[in-house]
Parts: structure tokens; C-alpha cells; sequence
């Protein structure tokens, strides 16, 4: 047995193997997410939505890929509610699912050619799907990790999920770049690695059915007090951490798909560059990324959350200027470098302490639901609009403004950083007053 948080569990746990499964789990819907983006960008203008142009085109497929956005919240909702209730496992066990389904589909899926609006209708469906699961996946496997953790760990073991974002994104280009590479221009390419998806699944769904409830959870269960009503509490208990925690991401996720979605569109159609110089920089951006997650995460276990995720939201919101001066040097060198500087220092600098920062600002009864709504409203305005803006705005301003609006979004991060409580020391089994008082309510 193995003493969490000063508790004995009652329960075999292994830190290493919840890690684990929680970094192959989330890989696996990340990829399922990323392939998505990466089609949007290079292939579904053509295949499902011909003849409206090339700007229009890539506005709709980006319109696709931000619907996803849209469902994570009722994901959020929906399984932050039942992981409240019934707890984290089962819900991640069924994301998984959701989520594996739906990416299989999409790469079935005929073409605007074959069955006309259909497809686009049923692609915008199956994206629902996508966002469900993946809005309700994040907050399991976060919460899975830091509540099995020592209260020195919960930051680097946090980011292990994290790692999924960068893994994903790296197997995602890379599998599209090698059938790229093998198919050429075959029409069919693009649908390789949705069907592959399949077998990512199978996988990642024997390895988390396999790890144990998380022992946070577990207590609260075993005294009878889980929240009635997990996201109606959460606001009346917490409605000062759900603002922050809603207005503290936006700048950083739309950073992030500037960096990772549009970048792709940037350098083809702007640029004229083939598309394998952005899908490599990408890759080797998120390769070095899936390392220095765990740096930084690690480093806030020992200086808190706070000066890292100031830090990493200013520089974010500074390189994004040299990010496309870089690029429009056409330079494959100087692309690369430009990428690697914003994903793997000032994102990873954020992104791999976001897991542990979320799960502490939440008491436990409400710490899914939270969590969860908090970090997936948040990526609405974010990373859902970040693509359709930057193409609307380029024909206006071109890069530079593009490059102001991830500054203003960013300088939003930083001031809801700056005023959020630093939470590395906090005792997450610890309830608020209020909380306590609504338990005493509820429960006699």
C-alpha cells in the first residue's frame, strides 16, 4: 500500500502506472484531435468544400475544425458531472471510446463529390463527437494523475497528460507526412490516419481499464458526501477560480493553434512553401516539447505555478511577432526555429503546468467538473476562433495583426495569472468553508 497525500488508500496504487496511462490515453485522443486539424488545414477544403474558393474554403474548414471547441464544454459538463458523481475512471474509459469512434468515421466518411452536403453535414457531426469526448477527456486524465500524486509531484506527474498534446500532434504529422510520402497525391491519403485511429484506441482502452480509481476521489465516495450537483456548486463554491481559470487559457490556446493549425495554411498558400516544411517544424517542435513539459512542470513543484505561467503567457504573446518575421524569411532553418521557440519554451512553459494549476483550484467534491468547464470554455475563445480570425484578418493586416491579437489575448493571461492565488503548497484534500457549509446541506 502507498500513502497519498498522508492517507493511506485502502488500494495497490502505482504513481507510474497512472502517469503512464494517462499520457498514452491522452496522446491517443490527441492525435484523434490533431489529424483533424492537420486535414482541415491541407485537405477538407477540397474534399468537402469545392468550388467556394480558396479563402471561403479554408474559413469553412476552419469553421469545422472550431466546432469541435464548441462541444468540449458540454463534454466538460457531461463527464465532469458523472466523474463528480461516480468517479474518474469510468469516465475516461468512455471518452476514449467517443472519441476513437468518431475520428474511425470521419476517415470513412464520402466526400462533398459523392453524397454533396451530407458530407460537410455529417463531418461538422462527427466533429461534435470528437469535442464531446475530448472535453470531458482532459479533465479525467489530469485529475487521475495529480490526486494519485506525492503533494511534492502533482506538478510534473500533472504534466504527463500534457505530454499527450505534443505526442499526439508529433505521431499526427508524422503519420500524415509518411503517407504523404508513400501515396503521393493519391485522393485517398488524407483518410490513412483517421481509420489508424482504431488501433491507438484498442490500446489505450486496455491500459486504462487496467489503473485504479483515483484515492481523492475514492475518500470522498466512501463518506457519502459527492456533490449533488457538481457544476452548480462548483460556481456557487468557486465562481472567482472558474473566471480566471476561463480567462487565463484563451490567449495561450489561441497562441498555440496560430503556431500549430494556421502556420500550416501560412506557410502553403501565403508562403508557397510544400507542405512538409511546416508539418516538419511542427514535428520537431512538438518532439522537443514532450521534453521540456516535464522541465517546467517540474520546476513549479519547487517555485510555484504562478511565475512560470506569468512567464511563459508574456513570451507567447512577444514571439508571436517574430514568429512570422521568421517565417516570411521562407528560410526551412529559420521556420523550424521560429516553432520550437513557441511551442517548446513559451507554451510548454504554460501548457505543462496547467494541469496541476486547474486541478488546485478546485476542492475535490467539484475538482472534475471545475476543472474540466473551466479549461474547455476557455478554448472557445481560444483555440476555436484563433484559425478563422488569423484568415480574416491576414487580408486586412497580414501577419502583424494577426500577431496584435495574440498579444491582446495573451496580455488577458497574464493579468488572470497574476491575480489567481499560487496554489503548488495548497492541500487539495482540504475543502473551502463554503464548501464545507453546502456539504453540511446537503447531507445533513
Amino acid at each position: 500500500m502507498e500513502s497519498i497525500g498522508g492517507e493511506n488508500t485502502g488500494m495497490p496504487t502505482s504513481i507510474r502506472k497512472v502517469v503512464v496511462a494517462s499520457f498514452i490515453g491522452t496522446t491517443i485522443e490527441w492525435y484523434d484531435y490533431f489529424i483533424f486539424a492537420t486535414a482541415a488545414a491541407l485537405f477538407f477544403p477540397q474534399v468537402f468544400f469545392p468550388g467556394f474558393g480558396e479563402t471561403t474554403g479554408t474559413i469553412l474548414a476552419y469553421t469545422t475544425f472550431a466546432v469541435g471547441f464548441g462541444a468540449r464544454p458540454l463534454g466538460g459538463l457531461i463527464f465532469g458531472h458523472y466523474g463528480d458523481k461516480i468517479g474518474r475512471k469510468t469516465m475516461l474509459v468512455t471518452t476514449i471510446l467517443i472519441m476513437g469512434i468518431a475520428t474511425f468515421l470521419v476517415g470513412a466518411l464520402p466526400g462533398y463529390d459523392a453524397i454533396g452536403i451530407l458530407a460537410p453535414i455529417l463531418l461538422v457531426l462527427l466533429r461534435v463527437l470528437q469535442g464531446i469526448g475530448l472535453g470531458g477527456e482532459w479533465g479525467g486524465a489530469v485529475l487521475m494523475a495529480v490526486e494519485h500524486s506525492p503533494d511534492d509531484q502533482r506538478g510534473l506527474n500533472g504534466s504527463w497528460p500534457q505530454m499527450g498534446v505534443p505526442a499526439g500532434l508529433v505521431i499526427g504529422t508524422g503519420v500524415f507526412a509518411l503517407v504523404g510520402a508513400v501515396s503521393g497525391e493519391a485522393a485517398w491519403a488524407w483518410r490513412v490516419p483517421f481509420l489508424l485511429s482504431a488501433i491507438l484506441v484498442a490500446v489505450g482502452l486496455f491500459i486504462r481499464l487496467s489503473i485504479y480509481e483515483s484515492p481523492a476521489f475514492s475518500r470522498v465516495r466512501e463518506s457519502g458526501t459527492e456533490a449533488r450537483m457538481p457544476i452548480v456548486d462548483v460556481l456557487r463554491t468557486y465562481p472567482r477560480n472558474v473566471l480566471l481559470g476561463v480567462g487565463s487559457r484563451i490567449g495561450i490556446d489561441a497562441a498555440f493553434y496560430i503556431l500549430a493549425v494556421y502556420s500550416l495554411t501560412y506557410i502553403t498558400a501565403e508562403l508557397g512553401l510544400p507542405e512538409g516544411v511546416g508539418l516538419t517544424a511542427i514535428t520537431i517542435a512538438a518532439l522537443i516539447e514532450i521534453f521540456t513539459i516535464p522541465a517546467f512542470a517540474s520546476l513549479s513543484d519547487r517555485v510555484g505555478r504562478r511565475p512560470l505561467l506569468i512567464g511563459g503567457a508574456a513570451f507567447m504573446g512577444i514571439w508571436t511577432f517574430l514568429f512570422f518575421a521568421l517565417l516570411s524569411t521562407r528560410s526551412t532553418v529559420l521556420i523550424v526555429v521560429a516553432t520550437v521557440m513557441g511551442l517548446a519554451v513559451g507554451h510548454a512553459a504554460v501548457y505543462g503546468v496547467q494541469g496541476s494549476f486547474y486541478a488546485e483550484l478546485f476542492g475535490t467534491r467539484v475538482r472534475y467538473s471545475g476543472a474540466s468547464f473551466s479549461y474547455q470554455i476557455s478554448g472557445i475563445f481560444g483555440g476555436a476562433l484563433a484559425p478563422i480570425i488569423a484568415a480574416t484578418l491576414f487580408p486586412i493586416g497580414g501577419a502583424t495583426l494577426i500577431s496584435v491579437y495574440i498579444a491582446v489575448l495573451c496580455a488577458l493571461s497574464v493579468l488572470c495569472y497574476f491575480l489567481a492565488e499560487e496554489t503548488f503548497r495548497k492541500d487539495i484534500y482540504e475543502e473551502e468553508p463554503e464548501e464545507r457549509r453546502l456539504v453540511a446541506e446537503q447531507h445533513g
